[in-house]
């Protein structure tokens, strides 16, 4: 099936006479038969859920991966996976990551003994450099948070596996429509669901997609059972009910995000455009070949520095200035100013969510506030 489809159908079961719409199952606990046996396959609702198991079955096939774990947060779906490594094991992480995985990495996983390398994921001999013995997984984000650069999904894949490492790719912005990493030589692909996939700004929610079920993701999965660290059943009939439109939005998104970037490359009070749609992206080729379209996602810088960014982001009406990104609605942030002192974002940098408004009354928002 195609993705449109597989967006309404995947991890579906309807029966003659069933709802269309699937319930929400509420309940923490299922009865046991007289036996002891299971016969809904469910004990109880940190184990497993009908929605919660629709859901991960509907995000395996859109990823194109065997297995999936659903999560309470992106956050959670990350600290699975690491949690999933050993003490003395080696991560090679890209210099330009999302703030809030190297936090995890460099405040509790770090502490607790896991070995960590930020490393140009552009530059092939520099991952190769970085490898050891006991290098274990390759994390990706591609394009990256906040400066979209964009990693060669292939080419990593194929230096980690030469050493026996894993390939984890934080998939969250281009969302399995853009982009497939598993299709790409990826073993994992992880989602903060509270972005693009919920799409609407109001649930919480992380996954983990595995090329198999065996290995690290046994790990993953232990670590959710276990842990405890799941979505709750109206959140995971929330996400399914919105990846149906996942697709369309998607290409909205995109659609939108291109004109914007086009546009603020010519503006003179703009010194630079991070969007990898543009043909002067320094990996405008590589995204071509492995994205199907540019994603929703743009920074830019603003001439004037912190205080020229700052008065962009106070002049905006329509566009929110918040914490987050992929709902319907646009919104911008001056990351620099979320993260901490140890930050390299540059200060003059504005990260945009373009939404699906009309992309004519977006620019006319950001035209303004530009001057």
């Amino acid at each position: 099936m195609k993705v449109e489809t597989l967006a309404v159908h995947a991890g579906r079961t309807i029966e003659p006479g069933d709802p269309v719409s699937n319930s929400i199952v509420l309940s923490t606990v299922f009865q046991k038969s007289a036996d002891g046996s299971l016969p809904s396959g469910h004990l109880y609702t940190r184990h497993s859920n009908p929605n919660r198991e629709s859901l991960e079955a509907c995000l395996a096939e859109l990823e194109g991966g065997a297995v999936a774990a659903a999560f309470a947060s992106g956050s959670a779906a990350s600290m699975a996976v690491f949690h999933g490594l050993s003490h003395d094991d080696h991560v090679i992480a890209p210099q330009d990551i999302y703030h809030g995985t190297r936090v995890l990495l460099d405040k509790l996983y770090a502490r607790w003994g896991l070995r960590i390398s930020y490393v140009d994921l552009t530059d092939l001999s520099a991952i190769r450099k970085a490898t050891t013995d006991s290098t274990r997984l390759v994390w990706i984000e591609t394009p990256s948070n906040p400066l979209l650069t964009v990693t060669d999904i292939e080419a990593v894949a194929n230096v980690a596996h030469e050493v026996g490492a894993l390939v984890a790719v934080d998939n969250t912005w281009p969302t399995p429509i853009v982009q497939r990493p598993l299709t790409l030589g990826a073993d994992m692909s992880i989602h903060s669901t509270t972005k693009y996939l919920g799409g609407h700004s109001d649930l919480l929610g992380g996954c983990v997609v595995a090329k198999s079920p065996d290995g690290l993701f046994e790990h993953v999965r232990e670590f959710q059972t276990k842990g405890g660290g799941v979505p709750s059943p109206f959140d995971c009939w929330l996400l399914r009910r919105s990846i149906a439109t996942l697709p369309y939005r998607m290409r909205a998104h995109c659609d939108n995000a291109r004109t914007i970037a086009q546009e603020l490359s010519q503006h003179p009070n703009v010194e630079t455009v991070h969007y990898p749609g543009l043909s002067q992206h320094p990996q405008h080729a590589i995204a071509k070949r492995q994205m199907a379209d540019s994603g929703g996602m743009l920074s830019f810088q603003v001439r004037g520095g912190r205080k020229a960014a700052f008065a962009v982001v106070s002049k905006v009406k329509l566009i929110a200035h918040a914490t987050s990104l992929g709902g319907v609605e646009s919104l911008i942030e001056h990351r620099a100013s979320v993260e901490d002192p140890t930050t390299s974002t540059p200060e003059n940098l504005l990260r945009l969510s373009v939404g699906i408004e009309n992309v004519e009354d977006i620019l006319a928002d950001l035209m303004v506030a530009l001057g």
